[in-house]
């Protein structure tokens, strides 16, 4: 009981170190802080012009490689592994290359309690992207609910970005613009984080596999959550018509999911160790419905649980049943 009680007020002293560094870093982060707007923008400033639909920078998609699923507890191993199946960093980025890397870097989290991408994939995919496949610039970005400034310093996500090589980039009013989707009802004439996207020629969305409250999770798609402005939790009241409406409005290269540790409950912020799961996955996939079909898995859930993945399948966004891909799977020490 004396061991039990130990561990849990080392745990309390940790997370109270965060909190604590979160005050530091959101203090000297002042600078960025002020230019943002915690609700985002409102959809009555001056945004950039209009646009109907976002760029499309999917790539081919190859029979029998379209989903990889490799087992092991190291990140930057089984990142290489999984997109060493797929045909390799090379089929996805070519030489001279603008690549946007989306984490999700929601929340102003430690990364190892699970409410965010792992700066440790950041890292892996930064440079793959110059080392082999010869990017010209890899930008990180995201429009966290939190302070951007902290979520990204404490998440780990921008010092791991940063000394790979790669630019960051944080919401401001003006890299917004308004995004009517065609075929979309939720999704109107709405502020969408359309900048660091102008002059991309590939998009690399990277997420952890934890439970939601509302969805029941959050995985690749839901990670496009980021890229909305406005008071996006309106959307909440519709979670899987959203969601779906991402899958239809953000076409990436391919994405990577992250279940090396998978959040069990208490998402999506979570906060606590005992809301994790050693799970030991990594998910790569040009198909971001599938992608998360088997993804659900990890949480002891069936895609038949998530209503968005069948919205998304009919939207035309990809397939749930991950089988019919023939996905690749591996393990790696």
């Amino acid at each position: 009981m004396a061991d039990q009680n130990q561990t849990n007020f080392g745990r309390r002293q940790l997370l109270a170190r965060g909190v604590k560094a979160a005050a530091s870093i959101a203090a000297a982060g002042s600078i960025a802080y002020w230019l943002y707007d915690r609700n985002g923008p409102n959809g009555d400033v001056e945004t950039r012009a209009n646009l109907q639909q976002l760029p499309d920078l999917a790539v081919p998609r190859k029979n029998g490689q379209t989903l990889s699923i490799v087992q092991g507890s190291d990140r930057t191993k089984t990142v290489n592994k999984a997109i060493d199946l797929l045909g390799g960093i090379e089929r996805f980025i070519s030489p001279g290359d603008v690549v946007v890397i989306k984490p999700n870097v929601a929340f102003a989290s430690p990364a190892f309690l699970g409410a965010t991408a792992h700066p440790d994939v950041v890292a892996a995919v930064i440079r793959l992207c110059y080392d082999r496949g010869r990017a010209k610039k890899v930008i990180v970005t995201d429009n966290p609910i939190n302070d951007p400034a902290s979520c990204f310093a404490i998440s780990g996500i921008g010092k791991a970005a940063t000394l790979a090589g790669a630019d960051v980039v944080m919401p401001k009013d003006n890299l917004f613009s308004n995004i009517t989707l065609d075929g979309g009802v939720l999704i109107k004439d709405y502020p969408v984080f359309t900048a660091p996207l102008e002059d991309a020629n590939k998009l690399i969305g990277i997420g952890p596999v934890k439970d939601h409250h509302r969805s029941a999770a959050s995985m690749s798609m839901k990670n496009w959550y980021g890229l909305l402005g406005g008071r996006r939790n309106i959307f909440h009241q519709d979670i899987n018509t959203i969601i779906a409406e991402l899958s239809m409005l953000v076409k990436p290269t391919f994405v990577l999911l992250d279940g090396t540790t998978t959040m069990m409950t208490n998402g999506p912020t979570g906060g606590s160790v005992s809301d994790l799961k050693k799970t030991n996955t990594m998910i790569a996939s040009a198909d971001m419905v599938a992608a998360d079909a088997f993804g659900c898995s990890l949480l002891n859930r069936k895609p038949a649980d998530l209503p968005y993945l069948a919205l998304a399948e009919k939207a035309g966004a990809g397939t749930a049943d991950y089988e019919s891909l023939k996905p690749l799977r591996a393990e790696v020490t």
